[in-house]
Order: C-alpha cells, then structure tokens, then sequence
C-alpha cells in the first residue's frame, strides 16, 4: 500500500548512534525548559516568606518566564537561522544556567524576578534551537518521525513533572534548589554540544529585521496575558483590551512579514502545502491540552481534597500514556497510514477522553484521571504528526524560524484553551452556588472552600458540597464544548491534511558542519 504522504525519493541517510546521542542530549535541557513552566508550583509560598514580595511582584514571579518565553520565540528562531542554531542553542544554555544560578540565591523579589526573565530568554533560544537541530541531524523522515515524537513526549512530561520535583526539592531542601537542578544539564549540554551536534545555518538569511522584534512581541504578549487573566479573573474590560491591543499588533506584525525584503517570519513558509495546517492543527491540540490540565488539577485538589503533593503525584498517571502514543503514531504513519486519518483518530481520541469527563462526578477520580490520560494520548499523536509535517515541508535552512512559528501557535492554543474552557466552567459554576453565599463563593470554587471554613457547622458543609458539585458540573460543560471542538477538528484535519504530500524540502546550499558528524 502506498502512503500518500511520502514520495518515492532517494533514500536519505540514516543517522547513527552518535545522532541519537546528541538527541538524548538535547532532551535534557528540553525537559528543564517545560518543567520551569511549573517548578514554582511549590516553591512560591517559602519564597514569599523569604523574599516577602508584595502581590504584584509574587505574580511576576510566577509569571515572568512564560510570558517571556512566548513573546522570544519567534524572534530566537529566526536568530538561529541566522547565526546558527548550535551556537544559539549553546549561548541559550549558558544564560539559561546563569539565571539559574544567580534565581537559587536571589536576595530580593526584583532579583528572581529579573532572573526569571532572563530564564524566558534562555528558553525560548533552546526549544527551537532543538526542534531544528532534530531537523537538521535526521534527514530520514521515519528517523525524524521518532526523534519529533520523542521531542513532543518530553516537552510534555515535563510540564506535569515540574511540579513534583518542585514538591520533592522544597521539602528536602530550600526553594533555590528548583533552580540549581538546571546547572549538570546545561554544563552537559555545553561539553558535549560542541562535539556533537552539528552547527547549521541559513547561508542567505539576509539582514536581521530588528522592528521585527518588539512588533512580534507586542502581538504575542498583550495576547498571552489577557487570555490567561481571562481563565483565572473572568471576563474585564482590561483583558479585552490587552487581547485587542496584541491582536492589532498582529496585525502590524503580518503586514511588515508581508512587505519588507528580509522578514522575520517568510511568508513563503505559510504557502507550502501542510504548514498552515500543521499549525493551526497543533494549536487546536495545545487548546485541548491545556483545557483538560485546568480542570483536572483543580478537580483533585479542591474536590477530592487532595494535598497539592498528591495532586501533583496523581497528576503524573495520564503523562505515562504519551510516551506510547507518539511513536504509535509514527510507526502507523511509516506503514502506510494516510497521516490525516492518523491525526483525525487522535483529534477523536482526544474527544473521548473528554467524553469520559462528561460523565464525572463529584467522586471520580480514576474516571477523571483516565480521561485526562486518554486526552493527553491523542494530543500528543496530533502534536507530533504536526510536527513533523512542519517541519518535513521547510527548507532546512528555515527549520529554525519554522519551530518558533509552530511553538508560538501553541502558546496561543494552550492560554485560549484555559481562557475559553474555563470561562465556559466558571460561568456554570457561578449559576450552582446558592445567592445567599458570599461573594467569594461565587468566584471560584478555591474561595467557596475558604468562605466554607468560616461558616458554622452545616451552613459551611453545605457551601462545600455546592461549590464541588458545581465545579464538576461546570467541567462537564467544558468537556461537552471541547468534545464538540475536536471532533469539528479530525473533520478539519481529514479535509485539509487529504491531499498533503511530505516532499523533503532541501537546502541548496545549507551551512552544515560535517565534521560534526563524522
């Protein structure tokens, strides 16, 4: 059977052991960079006791690195292409240990707060600088295939594993050991990165367009900011107009890309068949994704009452499925499998998952669990395919600007899809809490909980069981819309990804160091 997805090229060479060696290598500052999206989860109340940063600094924070990571990305993925993405990558790693460094003994809430930024900074050089490289070192698409799937089970994992290890260090140590962790990964990552990884470039990039940067992140962060706000505040004319602001931004941004001679971002790459998809597809999965961890760490802290410990631990159990999906998938694919049924299956997979949490109640837990490891199954499937299939239909020498472009689509999935579900949740929440309650409750449940404690006897317990059971309600009526989305999705990815044929895009004259790889 033939798949329609491949064409009958000559063989690519495979990679060797020495490839993969440098892949395990990447990986490690690669789960380091996701596990920072999360590794304060336990470490914020010691450090407001050491540091007593007021509530704005505190939020900052918390919130310094994700917001500069999204708003960096585009920018360093051109910047790879530019000056070469193992040197980026490296000069990243450096600054990423550095900051990391200079967090674990801040002083001062302005002295974490800056050295999160410049942690921002280092990861957003590092998460495309290891996407392309994966592109640049497997030149065999079934190789490729299962490097990517690795890329997309690690990144992934390491969200939810953040905090735990964040739990485990604060508890058996002080909060500047979350920090000091990155240190043997990114001095790893210099030693060996060097001897290695092979360093490759766009040899005509043309000039770096410097206006390119602040539009980019003026479209990015407004965006990123409102929309998160949005799913933890509610509904605010402020985040509206944040949202509006980026959203214009954009707009500028796209119209520069369009008209200047050396853009940023080229709009050639939207015009080859299967990245336009690829993108909106992954970002559609990173909605998915995102939604379901928002209710499902709420649901086992405050409606089951476990410890923010044990929710983390428990939290764990639907990441164990995704190193199963992703190579699945690709093995599915390399054997002849149209791609857009395989990408429409997950997207379908995905839906049942949330099919299950439709059904949840206020005591179901592996329920709960399982729909959520059923979820992150068919994401990642999707996420992969997508992957791989951007970055199978660039050139290699745009193989840097290409990830940065996929990854900051999916920043902009996963705060949409906690934005979207969770307006969706809290506004059925808000209709099961009783009038009478006071005006916390009304918020959310985790202040339902604390208005509860207050009140006497039955009047509190009965706030309790009103807030968990509207919570739950509420998360069933985000999982009715998110199943609803994905199905609509595998519809999508079937007609557009039909037709979509991976010819290897080759760079004429890409700058790689073979030596690097003898």
């Amino acid at each position: 059977m033939t798949n329609p997805t491949s064409t009958t090229t000559d063989p690519a060479p495979l990679a060797g052991r020495r490839e993969w060696f440098a892949t395990g290598v990447l990986m490690l500052p690669l789960l380091l960079v996701s596990m920072d999206v999360s590794v304060l989860y336990f470490a914020i109340p010691d450090i407001s006791a050491d540091l007593e940063p007021s509530g704005t600094q505190q939020l900052w924070i918390f919130d310094m690195y994700a917001f500069v990571l999204a708003g960096l990305l585009m920018t360093m993925g051109s910047l790879g292409d530019h000056i070469g993405r193992r040197r980026l990558l490296l000069i990243g790693a450096a600054a990423f240990g550095a900051a990391s460094l200079v967090a674990a003994y801040a002083n001062s809430a302005e002295t974490l707060i800056a050295a999160r930024a410049v942690l921002g900074i280092g990861g957003a050089t590092l998460m495309p600088s290891t996407m392309a490289l994966i592109r640049t070192m497997f030149t065999d698409q079934a190789q490729r295939a299962k490097a990517i799937g690795l890329w997309s089970g690690v990144m992934t994992a390491g969200i939810a594993l953040g905090s735990v290890m964040s739990g485990f260090l604060v508890e058996h140590f002080w909060w500047g050991s979350v920090f000091l962790v990155n240190l043997p990964a990114m001095v790893m990552l210099l030693v060996l990165g060097p001897i290695l990884l092979p360093e490759s470039r766009n040899p005509a990039p043309g000039r770096f367009d410097l206006l390119s940067v602040p539009l980019s992140m003026a479209a990015v962060l407004p965006v990123i900011y409102g929309l998160k706000e949005i799913s933890s505040e509610g509904w605010n004319v402020r985040y509206v107009i944040s949202v509006t602001v980026g959203l214009l931004f954009a707009a500028l941004f796209v119209h520069r890309q369009r008209t200047i001679a050396s853009p940023m971002i080229s709009p050639t790459l939207f015009r080859g068949r299967g990245f336009a998809p690829a993108v909106s597809l992954n970002l559609l999965s990173m909605f998915a994704m995102m939604g379901s961890a928002y209710f499902t760490t709420q649901y086992l802290q405050s409606v089951l009452g476990k410890s923010s410990m044990e929710a983390a631990l428990w939290g764990l159990l639907p990441s164990t499925a995704v190193g199963i999906a992703a190579p699945v998938a690709a093995q599915l694919v390399q054997r002849g499998a149209n791609r857009a049924h395989v990408v429409a299956g997950g997207f379908v997979v995905a839906a049942c998952g949330y099919g299950m949490l439709t059904v949840s109640g206020t005591d179901s837990m592996w329920l709960v669990l399982g729909g959520a490891a059923v979820i992150a199954s068919g994401i990642v499937v999707v996420m992969s395919q997508m992957m791989d299939l951007a970055l199978s239909t660039v050139p290699v020498e745009k193989a840097g600007t290409a990830s940065s472009v996929l990854e900051t689509g999916a920043e902009f999935g996963g705060a949409l899809g906690m934005a979207a579900l969770g307006s969706i949740g809290t506004a059925v929440y808000r209709d099961g809490i009783p009038a009478s309650a006071p005006g916390p409750a009304h918020e959310t449940l985790g202040g339902a909980l604390a208005v509860a404690q207050q009140l006497p006897g039955r009047t509190g317990e009965a706030l309790v069981t009103a807030a968990r059971e509207a919570f739950t309600d509420g998360m069933q009526a985000a999982a009715i819309a998110a199943t609803v989305l994905l199905l609509g999705a595998a519809v999508l990815a079937s007609v557009t990804l039909r037709r979509v044929r991976v010819r290897e895009a080759k760079a004429t004259e890409c700058e790689c160091d073979k030596a690097a790889l003898v």
